[in-house]
């Protein structure tokens, strides 16, 4: 593209007067071109430095039947960012005047030809790579041409780190537009413009990722047939191509029976939907990293996934397993000081230095108990003295046995079943790894948890979804069924399901891997009515795979909502207020059928009702939502109830309570965002101030039946999704102009069941890239919206539980929680493999070498400090070298100069490093409960295809997510 006739984007001097936002935003602008700007020279340098010289050369290097698939695409890349170029060209020379962006993202990259371009070269790049990898090995020519340019080059990136940037691209542009919005205000012109921007960069990016992680699987498959010797195993893994859940190279160790490191070696573990698959490696060839080498394998061994079991040492109810894996594996345990047969799988020293400890600590209370009998008066020798020798061994016990659980959150110990002995019998072996961190061995853990619940028979399939261009997801990316169970203990015609909330706590006693394999932390909340004369709540402990019911709370009145007040956040700088007695962390707020509002205080307070508020008219509370000062309780006859927070004891205030009318209709929805509150009233939507509740912002109706009666709002993002007491459609409206976005009929999700039935939705939920909707038929329904703060708007097509309720969802909520920051640190005893177990032999040469690679490149990466703070990965290109893109320019990097070898560099648009200390801000684990009448499983065609539950019951159902970072 000629710069004489397309002049590149130049931004004008900064004129006087700007606000701080619009000075910040200019910044950000000047990052887009200077990203982009390099971006273009990277492709022209592919075309002119790579692709024009291979194909002009004389001799041939490569023959151009091998040239073309190479750089497939190359081309038609670069003319859609040349476009885009003389589109920002203009915009930028007219910023000062109209300050506006977000449409030309819109515009530019919202096209179909954009996606198909870029999902040619994506899903032809494995496959380059392979091509490049070959020609390297069979023409030397052809390697050294490559050697030549990189050395020639003045940043000397190779190839390879030139054509992986494609696909880096779009995920650098969701960065600078996220920076871009922050600093954008309400009421700006772009607001809605860069919303819509970051929807549409991310449902294309999630789209190039997908078809990425197919591929990626694919070759992974594909290399591991080929290694594998038997012809009957090659074929049946090319069969299971796109199964592919998990691979990852880990250090498997090999313990005598001291306890001593025998060896340590690098396997290759593949996790496919029904098999566990381990590998040995045999190293690449070395052709100077130019291009990333895929390794070959031999197998080692493989076991139904079924038959895997995760050992836990130490961990609560895992001693009698352990003991029992070990007694068939022949392992042999050293007796401890107590009696007890401790398991030598982790870091001997420790273990040891633990048994010496709990030796002295046996000879201590025997001593303890002799003291006690002297017949004098001794100094320094009483009963005393004795106590605190006790009590100081049991804190450096605990200290020992807590320095052993954070050496074992890199070690995933594996029951796997071996050979029948000569008699027959079942024998299993323990395999240990060593993962490179611990969030690694956290999702191996999480990971063969839910690939073990795929394979029931409820979640094969548990999804009904219409073919996109001929192919569909495996049934592991959807949500999957843990469980159903009913709610309460005695079945009751009369009884209704009203509401449903998640209570979190964090549960210290949980084990590191144990919070993958169970539920979120804390209680889940279910209220009972049907009767106006009595309700009912009963409470459920989530610390374990099935919910488990731990109390029920009777009430002299029906249950209408629910609504959990977690603790009020202080400045730390506002003096310390004495709190009552009855203060709780956090509470719950229940709305009665006879008006009450019940204040009940958390479980670690035995859930008591600490208040109650009331209000004169006796009307019932429909809704409940708070805000950090106010509690807002939507009632029947059209009025909302405001109750202030009282600072001393963080409850709310019963007088004054401020009163709110709205109409006749009553209210029977509320929605806090930012400083306003939402609150349905028949067709109409009043969004007030809550500064100044006389104020009401605006008043809109949201459809056109005054008949018709808002009943439903969810919000993610810059939209509210709506739904309505009648039909099946729902809306979704801007949260700042009120605009009408987006109107889905859920009835047209509903044609592949067949039902033939009108539909109605009784239940909304966002969560994790999924709206949740709930119907009267029974019929659950997903649909794929943005996780960004873009807007929800509706991106792909639905799909259809095959696991439904008999009668309507009266709910859908969800539950998640954090996994403290702690446990996903390596702390000073366990940063490397086996640090804790000195310097033994190990037998292979290359793994040792390996792996004090691995702890360079840890150290190293904690000195580059924590850079640009990723709010958005893609987890199927980790790891991927090439220098930074960030907001910062494209210098040269001083390392890259130095040396031909790839370093860090363009991975790290993805992952700032290996190390999660340096880019996890935390790791949750999430949870979706629906509530209803019965559990039915649908045939595809949409006929019940049995009943397991009988529809007079309430029930709930549990699907579990991935572990999301």
């Amino acid at each position: 593209m000629s710069e004489v006739k397309h002049p590149p984007p130049q931004l004008s001097p900064m004129p006087e007067g700007l606000t701080s936002h619009q000075v910040v935003r200019r910044h950000i602008l000047s990052s887009i071109i200077q990203s982009e700007r390099s971006y273009l020279e990277s492709l022209r340098r592919i075309s002119q430095e790579y692709h024009r010289p291979l194909l002009e050369a004389d001799p041939r290097i490569i023959s151009p039947r091998k040239i073309r698939p190479i750089f497939y695409r190359v081309r038609e890349i670069t003319q859609c960012h040349s476009m885009f170029r003389i589109a920002l060209t203009s915009r930028v020379a007219e910023w000062d005047s109209s300050e506006k962006i977000g449409d030309l993202f819109v515009a530019s990259f919202s096209k179909s030809m954009v996606l198909d371009v870029y999902s040619d070269y994506v899903n032809n790049f494995t496959s380059a790579m392979a091509l490049i990898k070959k020609a390297c090995l069979s023409k030397p020519a052809f390697l050294e041409f490559l050697k030549k340019k990189q050395a020639s080059s003045v940043d000397r990136i190779t190839l390879y780190g030139l054509m992986v940037k494609p696909i880096q691209r779009f995920p650098q542009f969701i960065l600078l537009l996220q920076d871009m919005l922050k600093n954008t205000p309400k009421g700006h012109v772009d607001r809605l413009p860069l919303q819509l921007a970051l929807t549409e960069l991310e449902m294309l990016a999630e789209k190039l990722n997908e078809q990425k992680r197919v591929a990626d699987q694919i070759a992974e498959t594909q290399q591991l047939a080929r290694s594998v010797g038997d012809r009957l195993l090659s074929k049946q893994l090319n069969s299971k191509q796109g199964s592919l859940v998990l691979c990852e190279t880990l250090i498997e160790t090999v313990y005598g029976e001291r306890g001593q490191v025998l060896k340590s070696k690098e396997r290759k573990v593949f996790l496919f939907d029904d098999v566990l698959i381990c590998a040995n490696i045999n190293g690449p060839p070395d052709i100077s990293s130019l291009v990333p080498v895929g390794p070959k394998y031999t197998m080692k061994w493989s076991a139904p996934l079924q038959q895997v079991q995760v050992v836990e040492v130490g961990q609560e109810g895992s001693q009698s397993k352990d003991s029992f894996t070990l007694q068939q594996s022949g392992a042999k345990r050293p007796p401890s000081a107590n009696g007890q047969r401790k398991a030598l799988l982790g870091p001997p020293r420790l273990y040891q230095e633990l048994q010496e400890l709990q030796h002295d600590l046996s000879v201590v209370e025997e001593v303890t108990l002799l003291v006690g009998t002297l017949q004098g008066t001794y100094q320094n020798l009483n009963t005393t003295v004795a106590q605190d020798w006790c009590l100081a061994l049991h804190r450096l016990i605990r200290i020992k046995e807590e320095q052993i659980q954070c050496a074992n959150k890199c070690r995933l110990r594996l029951q796997v079943p071996g050979r029948p002995d000569k008699s027959g019998r079942p024998v299993s072996f323990m395999v240990v790894f060593n993962t490179p961190n611990p969030l690694s061995k956290i999702s191996w853990v999480n990971r063969l948890h839910l690939a073990k619940i795929a394979l029931r028979e409820e979640n094969t399939p548990g999804w009904l979804c219409g073919e996109d261009d001929g192919k569909t997801m495996p049934p592991f990316w959807f949500p999957l069924l843990a469980c159903h169970m009913p709610v309460f203990a005695t079945k009751s015609p009369e009884r209704k399901l009203e509401a449903a909330l998640h209570h979190p706590v964090h549960c210290a006693l949980l084990g590191f891997s144990a919070a993958s394999t169970s539920l979120p932390q804390g209680y889940l909340w279910v209220a009972g009515g049907g009767d106006p004369l009595q309700g009912q709540i009963e409470i459920f402990s989530l610390n374990r795979p099935v919910p488990r019911a731990v109390k029920s709370l009777q009430l002299g009145s029906a249950v209408c909502c629910l609504e959990y007040v977690p603790e009020l956040c202080t400045d730390e700088d506002e003096d310390a207020v004495p709190k009552s007695p009855t203060a709780s962390s956090a509470n719950l707020c229940v709305g009665l059928d006879d008006g009450r509002i019940l204040v009940y205080g958390s479980m670690d307070t035995a859930a008591q009702c600490v208040l109650t508020l009331q209000n004169p008219e006796g009307c019932p509370v429909l809704c409940l939502k708070h805000s950090s000062l106010f509690l807002f309780a939507g009632l029947r006859n059209g009025t909302i109830k405001v109750y202030r927070r009282n600072r001393n004891d963080e409850l709310w205030e019963p007088e004054p309570c401020r009163s709110v009318s709205f109409g006749s209709e009553p209210v029977r929805t509320l929605l806090v965002l930012d400083d306003n509150v939402w609150a349905s009233s028949g067709n109409t939507v009043t969004v007030m101030d809550t500064s100044n509740f006389d104020l009401q912002v605006s008043r809109f109706e949201v459809h056109p039946d005054p008949m018709v009666s808002v009943a439903h709002m969810a919000q993610a993002g810059g939209g509210v999704w709506m739904a309505f007491s009648e039909g099946s459609s729902i809306r979704l409206f801007h949260t700042e102009t009120l605009e009408l976005l987006q109107e889905i009929n859920i009835s047209t999700r509903s044609t592949l069941l067949n039902t033939g039935q009108k539909m109605r939705v009784t239940s909304l939920l966002i969560c994790q890239g999924l709206l949740w909707v709930g119907t009267a038929q029974g019929l659950i329904v997903t649909l794929p919206v943005p996780k960004l703060e873009g807007i929800p708007k509706i991106t792909g097509k639905g799909v259809i539980s095959l696991n439904a309720h008999c009668g309507p969802v009266d709910f859908i909520v969800a539950a998640s929680s954090s996994l403290s920051p702690d446990l996903l640190k390596r702390d000073s005893w366990c940063d490397g493999p086996d640090s804790a177990c000195g310097g033994e032999e190990r037998s292979d040469s290359s793994s040792q070498e390996s792996l004090q690679q691995a702890s360079s490149n840890q150290g190293e990466s904690k000195g580059r400090g924590r850079g640009v703070l990723l709010q958005y990965r893609l987890r199927s290109t980790s790891g991927l070298p090439g220098r930074p893109l960030t907001a910062q320019g494209d210098e040269v990097s001083q390392s890259s100069l130095e040396s031909l070898e790839h370093s860090v560099e363009d991975g790290s648009i993805y992952e700032l490093s290996d190390d999660p200390e340096m880019w996890v801000d935390r790791v949750s684990s999430v949870a979706v409960i629906s509530g209803g009448r019965g559990f039915r499983r649908l045939k595809e065609r949409g006929v019940s295809n049995r009943t397991n539950t009988e529809s007079s019951e309430n029930v709930l159902m549990v699907w579990q997510l991935p572990l999301t970072v």
